[in-house]
């Protein structure tokens, strides 16, 4: 006992003592990477807690020091994962790079369900094919559809993350391994220049949400387990995949912040895209400013403060889908913007220079101009969420407006609050209404397939634990 309270005397004085090394030697780079503060804090108070568990009353909370200790590491490996108990306080989830917003519920019975309807309808390469679709879209597809392919298995890995497993840890980890092993290996057979990363062509993702959309789901996938693969072989292969990807995006974003997509709804996939590159940006990897903040103006010119109004170019015309593309687009690059505000304020500060503080402060003004912006625009999707004709979108459910409900549902959480809990009954009443009797979801128009549909859906219902970041420091070229 008297051990465990001698090791968290000792880590609380290593924190005060880097905090005051971190004050005499601030970094000169606005994103550098550095150890976070907020970040070691935690940990500080993960291993008190720990010590209370066992230096406490015999029983107390049912748990020993080590019992604490592994619960504690199981969160940590996870992307987004289920409630977290220590000593009996249940806790919100965190992996320290990314926290909920909100306590997440506990899975229902139909989220297992669906899951378990993914787990069976994996194929034996580890992917997914985009499954069985609507008689309504006839069959020109049926050629393809058993054929696994990297969006559909993107989102399925996304939806059993968000359940609480990990490549690690949990209920659906051998699953989620294999989806890893797949995407990886279409990626590594893609080549450098294009922005493809699969050579299957034609799929129905594709025609609907735009010819790239392989490249940025597999992007917001490959970020979100960059971190928690099970041992250090299996990482770098990860790592190495998910900087092809960056790379492809990269080099291949046009001026204003776009991809280029051809689809039917392609706003939804540049949304996407952006997520991607703050996931990535979020969880370490090389991503470059400039073409974050394209992605961040692309989405910002999306939405007409004076007018409260959305474009709805690349959205067919879809008040859904256009204002879900936006909004998540400002709330995404909020989201990691909230990450280096200090350091800007530091650098404003304690510049040696009159330019490094000119710099700062206008990289500060883009962030409020940025937040602002999807101030505004939450404002205005809140108040046409009253209007049961806008959530309808296209006017039945397709694979399109389980993806945008995700999208608000993601920009929503982040505030919680009376908004989001209305919202989240309200959509998940919904979705519970019009599951199929095996577990999956299924489209009426568009996009139709089985995968999709059913992965979306789920991620609408588990938005609750959707990554939002913690504390960490960018990394910029």
């Amino acid at each position: 006992m008297r051990k465990t309270k001698d090791r968290c005397t000792e880590m609380n004085d290593m924190a005060r003592f880097i905090t005051r090394q971190f004050q005499m030697h601030k970094e000169k780079t606005m994103f550098g990477r550095r150890t976070s503060l907020i970040g070691l804090l935690l940990v500080c108070g993960w291993v008190c807690s720990v010590a209370n568990a066992e230096v406490g009353p015999p029983g107390e909370a049912g748990k020993t020091a080590e019992a604490a200790t592994n619960e504690i590491f199981e969160a940590s490996d996870t992307s987004s994962v289920a409630n977290t108990t220590i000593t009996g306080e249940t806790k919100r989830s965190t992996n320290g790079t990314w926290a909920t917003a909100v306590q997440p519920k506990p899975l229902s019975a139909r989220v297992k369900r669906g899951l378990d309807w993914l787990v069976q309808t994996q194929h034996k390469s580890g992917g997914w094919g985009q499954g069985e679709e609507s008689q309504g879209m006839g069959r020109s597809l049926d050629k393809i559809k058993d054929v696994p392919n990297v969006a559909d298995t993107s989102s399925a890995t996304l939806a059993m993350l968000r359940s609480g497993s990990s490549p690690r840890n949990g209920a659906y980890r051998e699953s989620i391994r294999r989806a890893i092993y797949f995407v990886c290996g279409e990626i590594e057979n893609a080549d450098y220049e294009s922005l493809y990363v699969t050579k299957l062509r034609g799929t129905r993702l594709q025609a609907k949400l735009g010819t790239y959309i392989d490249t940025f789901l597999v992007a917001a996938l490959l970020a979100e387990v960059r971190n928690t693969m099970p041992d250090e072989a299996d990482r770098e292969r990860v790592v190495s995949a998910l900087d092809k990807v960056m790379n492809k995006i990269e080099n291949n974003q046009r001026q204003d912040g776009s991809w280029g997509n051809k689809g039917w709804a392609p706003a939804l996939a540049e949304s996407l895209a952006g997520k991607a590159i703050n996931r990535a940006a979020q969880a370490g990897a090389d991503v470059d400013e400039k073409v974050r903040q394209l992605a961040e103006k692309y989405a910002r010119d999306r939405f007409d403060s004076k007018t409260y109004n959305f474009s709805t170019d690349g959205s067919a015309n879809v008040d859904l889908y256009a204002a879900a593309a936006a909004v998540s687009g400002m709330q995404d690059s909020d989201n990691t913007n909230a990450m280096v505000q200090g350091d800007l304020r530091m650098t404003i500060q304690s510049a040696a220079s009159g330019p490094e503080r000119e710099q700062a402060q206008l990289a500060l003004d883009r962030i409020e101009g940025n937040k602002q912006d999807l101030d505004e625009a939450k404002k205005s999707l809140v108040q046409r969420l009253e209007d049961n004709r806008f959530i309808a979108g296209f006017g039945s459910n397709g694979g399109e407006e389980f993806l945008s409900y995700m999208l608000i549902g993601e920009s929503l959480v982040v505030d919680g609050g009376p908004e989001w809990e209305k919202w989240d009954a309200s959509i998940t009443d919904n979705l519970n209404r019009i599951q199929n009797n095996n577990g999956s979801w299924t489209g009426h128009h568009c996009i139709t397939g089985r995968t999709f549909c059913t992965a979306a859906a789920l991620l609408v219902l588990m938005v609750d634990r959707a990554p939002i970041p913690l504390a960490a420091s960018i990394r910029k070229r």
